[in-house]
């Protein structure tokens, strides 16, 4: 039995186990089925890594303070976050991934990096 590349339903030569003709036709079909058809996770993701490069740049040092306006001003979306922490005292941190911010009094926020 002839196998045919799953992109273009050329012959396949070569192993058995191959599925695709070349290197192109398995890169277009994987692009056709990974395809971000599922814009949502796509524009999330981008936002979230918008969100963690925003705070890395405003905390090199892994803790510091910053306003929102700031925050805003420079693009980010509080909307987008990957985790929630809150400590035995009540305080509520934010994180996206290792990078993490807690709301404080009068519009500011305290910016800190988890420990990995």
């Amino acid at each position: 039995m002839e196998k045919q590349c799953l992109e273009c339903d050329d012959k396949i030569v070569g192993r058995i186990d191959k599925k695709f003709c070349s290197d192109g036709c398995r890169n277009a079909y994987n692009n056709k089925v990974n395809k971000d058809s599922k814009n949502l996770i796509r524009n999330t993701n981008n936002r979230l890594r918008k969100n963690y490069r925003i705070l890395e740049m405003l905390n090199p040092n892994q803790k510091t303070k910053t306003s929102r306006a700031k925050l805003i001003e420079v693009g980010f979306d509080f909307n987008y976050f990957t985790s929630i922490y809150t400590t035995k005292a009540g305080t509520v941190y934010y994180f996206v991934y290792d990078q993490g911010y807690l709301p404080l009094e009068g519009d500011y926020y305290a910016l800190v990096k988890r420990e990995s």
